[in-house]
């Protein structure tokens, strides 16, 4: 794991060969990012003709490249793809983090088989049970980080508790929120309603020393009550694609009406201020990808859909995971919090 610090170079491995697009989207992406931060050294992992294919120039000094024979499809079972290929661009990239010659994994890949890599090959950290997957959710005051969407179903109200912790961390550290406002997603906005393991958790962060505000809502999510919103994977991951394929549905209808003749194109002209705003409001590319908290390194997993600019996003967001420490203040907490639980017990 890196110790790279505020201000420093930064070394991404970024996973040439991951996503729907492969190459073609990602080694641009990477240039892109390389162009605007050449102080940072990128490592393209993949297969060397592909990716000088995609680049179609000279690489810049600041952009290297790693080579991996294998590809994890994206409709390939992760376990059994990570066992027979052993020389996948996921692993390889994950390793190169292993062995400190990079900070952080970037990937546009199958989301089962890089959380599988990252676990397997860099192994959670110290006092972590569990890695959560995070995201940014846009609203109109700014993004708030929820999670987990996907890494664990049937956590435990001690998994949501820590949870809640790298949550914290990484809104102050990445999105930059001074004490960020910490809440679960539950089915009543009361303190403590919720099955057993929000009760747990409610328990637990109420003398956590977090700014733990209780529970909030699925209505409440898009008005941004906390900055950090704690869940079981199972729910997250529902809620997470809901809102995507919510957001998708009303733009889409939107467009038919716009479309519609003699008065759409021109209720468009005059919209069009508005509708620009809140399209702005939900570009979630430039939330850039999912990092996984809880692991030896900063890891990014971004959609496999993702193109250019999404992916350039979220090589943004794994350096700046990475130059502001992320994983060592996670492990830092968690041993302070283990050590802390054993002096508890021991005065019991």
């Amino acid at each position: 794991m890196g110790e790279a610090s505020v201000g420093s170079t930064i070394r991404i491995a970024v996973d040439a060969m991951g996503g729907d697009h492969g190459p073609s989207e990602v080694v641009p992406a990477a240039l892109d990012y390389a162009a605007a931060h050449p102080a940072d050294h990128l490592v393209l992992v993949g297969r060397l003709e592909a990716i000088s294919d995609a680049a179609g120039q000279p690489l810049p000094p600041n952009v290297g490249i790693a080579e991996a024979s294998e590809v994890v499809r994206m409709d390939e079972h992760p376990a059994l793809a990570l066992r027979e290929k052993k020389d996948a661009s996921i692993l390889v990239a994950c390793d190169l983090v292993r062995r400190g010659e990079a900070d952080a994994v970037v990937t546009a890949g199958h989301t089962g088989a890089g959380m599988a890599a990252a676990v397997l090959r860099l192994g959670r950290l110290p006092g972590v049970d569990r890695p959560a997957l995070a995201v940014q959710m846009v609203s109109e005051t700014g993004p708030f980080v929820f999670l987990d969407i996907g890494a664990n179903p049937d956590s435990t109200g001690e998994h949501l508790h820590q949870y809640a912790h790298m949550g914290a961390i990484f809104a102050e550290r990445v999105l930059g929120v001074r004490n960020p406002r910490v809440a679960l997603l539950s089915i009543g906005e009361e303190k403590g309603k919720g099955d057993a393991r929000i009760v747990r958790a409610t328990e637990l962060l109420d003398r956590s020393g977090l700014n733990f505000i209780g529970n909030v809502e699925g209505k409440d999510l898009v008005h941004h009550l906390a900055d950090v919103v704690v869940c079981d994977a199972v729910i997250g991951n529902v809620t997470i694609k809901f809102f995507e394929g919510l957001s998708s549905f009303i733009f889409d209808l939107l467009r038919q009406e716009f479309r519609r003749p003699p008065r759409g194109p021109i209720a468009y002209w005059l919209l069009r201020p508005g509708l620009d705003r809140i399209r702005t409001i939900f570009d979630y590319e430039r939330v850039g990808g999912s990092p996984l908290l809880g692991v030896r390194g900063s890891v990014i997993i971004t959609h496999g859909r993702a193109r250019r600019r999404m992916i350039r996003y979220a090589i943004e967001v794994g350096a700046e995971t990475a130059r502001r420490r992320v994983p060592e203040l996670i492990s830092e907490r968690l041993v302070q919090l283990g050590s802390a639980a054993r002096l508890e017990a021991r005065a019991t």
